[in-house]
């Protein structure tokens, strides 16, 4: 059999129709999604980006590998496991359509071929999924049917900035004038840090005068819209090589977006459901039944096992994670995770623990949003986590307390490690925000 993973960069399910999303963004996810297995909560254990991505590629945790921040300065250790050289070891072929490599040298390990669509484009994060459908569907054509394979496709076009085609801007946009200067959602975001920065590069490109963050919102779904067409050009093109019956076609996303609530504006700081909920859509149809859902608690921990193991490859015993594959092609009902963990040391310096009613949300340092020290969630009564009550129920808030802090001290004992690894490495792209704010008397 054949893996195809696709990563959907900076994709969060809550804006994703197959999801529950009151806006027909994914209509061709959507069909994928009932030929095979809809995961419904999987939930990333570290943010953003090369945190996440470490994690999926290795099964561990971020604690583990070191990897705690986008940005940072640790590196892998070599010992650490890795799917593609797993798989490899297994006589597939591996392929990556990515750009990761150019961050960080460990994305490099266990390519049999890597490819980067990037090259032409100013910042990696600006690529568009034809730039990767370009690379991977001759050689998906080419390749595909002499041994087994693995590829990796890595589209970024949910990732800020949002410029999908510009006849697709008002698409989703369900306002009357994005530019009513009457409208001041946006006045936060333009005085402050972000908006110096994206006046330049992002902003300057869009209408003059917008007012209307809803209208920013609207951008991010016309993305999703957007790279859905290319995911379903990548899908038709692994039809037309007659292999889609014996390949297992995964899909994911690294992290999510926050839009305009918190004070944060379309980006992927902060540990609420919306930046860490993401989707999971799996097709095996040799394996996996039409129309399964999956609704245990999941994270990017259970991706490489769950790969492994379809394959019939070795899973290391360094590999923290669990596979989930009896849980996709037998429906079985065990429970991987009581709870999750997940943590960010980029922009906020901030561990949480989520349980099936319960998020909680413990900061090691003030945020630069001038956020609570500790916050609580009932994810039953509020799902928007726009209501702490860390003070009304001081009971929950103490019990959540104790087991993240028993499990972070249980994993620094594991690893051998004094400190916790966000104090000792601190925030990363933070630092710059930081510095803006005292220059401009903020703080």
């Amino acid at each position: 059999m054949n893996i195809i993973l696709v990563a959907i960069d900076t994709l969060s399910a809550r804006h994703m129709s197959c999801y529950g999303y009151h806006k027909l963004t994914t209509p061709n996810l959507d069909e994928f999604a009932r030929q095979g297995a809809l995961c419904q909560r999987l939930y990333c254990p570290s943010v953003p980006t090369q945190p996440n991505y470490t994690t999926t590629f290795t099964g561990q945790q971020s604690i583990t590998t070191g990897i705690v921040a986008h940005g940072g300065h640790n590196e892998l250790p070599s010992s650490a496991p890795y799917l593609t050289e797993q798989l490899q070891r297994a006589g597939y072929v591996t392929a990556g359509f990515d750009n990761l490599p150019m961050m960080k040298n460990w994305f490099a390990r266990g390519w049999t071929q890597q490819f980067n669509p990037s090259l032409n484009r100013k910042y990696i994060q600006w690529s568009d999924w034809r730039d990767y459908n370009e690379l991977a569907i001759p050689w998906l054509r080419e390749n595909g049917a002499d041994n087994p394979f693995f590829m990796f496709v890595h589209y970024w076009d949910p990732h800020t900035p949002y410029l999908p085609p510009e006849e697709m801007w008002y698409d989703f946009y369900e306002g009357d004038d994005p530019c009513d200067p009457d409208n001041e959602s946006l006045k936060p975001l333009l005085e402050g840090y972000w908006g110096s920065k994206w006046k330049q590069n992002w902003f300057s490109r869009l209408p003059e005068g917008l007012t209307d963050a809803l209208f920013v919102e609207a951008l991010y779904d016309a993305e999703i819209r957007h790279v859905d067409a290319g995911f379903a050009q990548l899908m038709s093109a692994l039809e037309d090589t007659g292999l889609a019956e014996d390949t297992m076609v995964v899909v994911f996303s690294d992290h999510g977006e926050l839009m305009f609530r918190h004070g944060i504006f379309f980006d992927h700081h902060g540990l609420y459901d919306p930046n860490i909920h993401v989707p999971l859509l799996v097709r095996w149809p040799k394996r996996i039944a039409a129309g399964t859902e999956v609704d245990q608690l999941l994270t990017h921990l259970n991706l490489a096992p769950t790969m492994l193991e379809a394959a019939g490859a070795r899973i290391p015993d360094a590999m923290e994670g669990d596979s989930a594959l009896d849980l996709l092609t037998e429906g079985a009902e065990r429970t991987l995770h009581d709870f999750l963990i997940t943590q960010e040391c980029t922009w906020q310096m901030k561990w949480a623990i989520r349980t099936e009613r319960w998020k909680y949300i413990k900061a090691r340092a003030m945020d630069l949003y001038g956020g609570p020290m500790e916050e609580l969630y009932d994810l039953d009564a509020d799902p928007g986590e726009f209501r702490n009550i860390a003070a009304l129920r001081p009971d929950v808030a103490s019990e959540l307390d104790t087991k993240l802090e028993a499990w972070v001290s249980y994993m620094m004992r594991r690893n051998g490690l004094e400190e916790d690894p966000l104090v000792t490495h601190g925030i990363t792209l933070g630092k710059d925000w930081l510095q803006w704010g005292e220059r401009h008397g903020y703080w």
